[in-house]
């Protein structure tokens, strides 16, 4: 197996045609954001948000998954191995960690979550059942964690601090992704034909909080996540999933330079940028994908990596970071538009199992047990 201290297995700019965005990314351009990724990684397969910077788990699959539209296979399997390698006896990772090291202890119910996303796109690009056999128990474990924190009301309560305890609360945007990661995980039990029951009345459950009960969640309503992720996560659709993204247009997006990470600040990021392109794709709307797109172009550097963000009223940088995970997105986003399979599978979410309605099993989301 190549390890991630090795080259990369493509080295002309044409091998990455399927990368290749007009306005946003040629070949080449794509073939070097990928080599800065890959240049992050550590030996031990961890992808931290920059050379010598922390790791935290969802941002480490989203760039496994980067690597993967990249036909990086065994790079994105490596950093799947760490997270094997890495998983704590509940199922659970830490909020962060530095050399191997964790430096955060609180452990992160979407953080955790995410990695069923991670491998069910893995799969789909590879087709590599022994490896999804594999970390199988890994998946396993770390979604019945997730689901130890789901409350009466459906929603996921957002952590579990290092003393054991979980806050009652939970975020919008966390457990919106936490909707995807679900239906991740059921469509790997359903592949392996080992179907999971309670996953699924706890994927209808979150669904429909998230759905119809927005007074559930912590008010993050500053944050642009908050707005494009029930439908970035799947969970919102059609006619109600436009009417959200038009509500508030005017609020995040600044033209010509991308989306606000919050509402109130003159500062936008790329990884917002790239998430709502994502999810405007999803939407059916992809000419205006494109289009932010091209805007966060401003934010690309001479090594293929992309600045975190902008703060436009005082033309400046900030912060002075190129991190894995803003490439990342983009690239995902790009694939998407492209018509990758597995990209397109994961994030159009029409074959996705959606899980059991809290009617259906004639348990109502608000006397659930939890």
């Amino acid at each position: 197996m190549t390890t991630p201290g090795r080259p990369l297995g493509r080295t002309g700019g044409d091998s990455y045609s399927l990368l290749e965005l007009p306005g946003v990314l040629t070949a080449d351009q794509a073939a070097a954001t990928v080599r800065a990724i890959a240049a992050i990684q550590r030996p031990d397969g961890a992808i931290p948000w920059f050379t010598g910077g922390h790791l935290d788990p969802w941002d480490h699959v989203e760039s496994a998954m980067a690597l993967d539209v990249a036909a990086e296979h065994e790079r994105a399997e490596a950093a799947y191995r760490w997270l094997a390698d890495n998983q704590n006896s509940d199922g659970s990772w830490y909020a962060a960690y530095t050399d191997g090291v964790p430096t955060d202890r609180v452990r992160e119910s979407n953080f955790c979550a995410y990695i069923a996303v991670g491998l069910w796109h893995h799969y789909l690009a590879t087709g590599d059942d022994a490896f999804l056999d594999r970390m199988w128990p890994t998946v396993y474990a770390a979604v019945e964690f997730v689901l130890g924190l789901q409350a009466p009301g459906g929603q996921i309560r957002w952590k579990r601090d290092p003393d054991g305890t979980a806050p009652d609360e939970a975020l919008l945007t966390g457990c919106s992704s936490m909707y995807q990661a679900l239906r991740c995980a059921l469509a790997i039990a359903e592949h392996r034909e080992e179907p999971q029951p309670d996953w699924e009345l706890a994927t209808g459950r979150l669904g429909h909080a998230v759905l119809d009960h927005p007074g559930r969640f912590l008010d993050k309503g500053r944050f642009s996540m908050d707005w494009y992720y029930p439908v970035l996560g799947t969970a919102l659709r059609g006619a109600a999933a436009k009417e959200r993204i038009e509500a508030e247009w005017d609020r995040f997006v600044v033209p010509g330079l991308g989306v606000r990470c919050v509402s109130d600040r003159p500062w936008v990021t790329g990884g917002e940028s790239a998430e709502l392109a994502l999810a405007l794709w999803a939407m059916g709307e992809s000419d205006r994908a494109v289009e932010i797109l091209r805007w966060i172009g401003h934010l690309r550097a001479e090594d293929g990596m992309y600045w975190t963000g902008y703060v436009f009223e005082d033309d400046a940088v900030w912060p002075e970071e190129k991190t894995s995970w803003t490439a990342g997105s983009l690239l995902l986003a790009v694939a998407a538009l492209g018509g990758d399979d597995a990209t397109t599978a994961v994030f159009g979410g029409d074959l996705l199992p959606v899980g059991l309605e809290p009617s259906a099993s004639g348990c109502e989301a608000d006397g659930c047990a939890s």
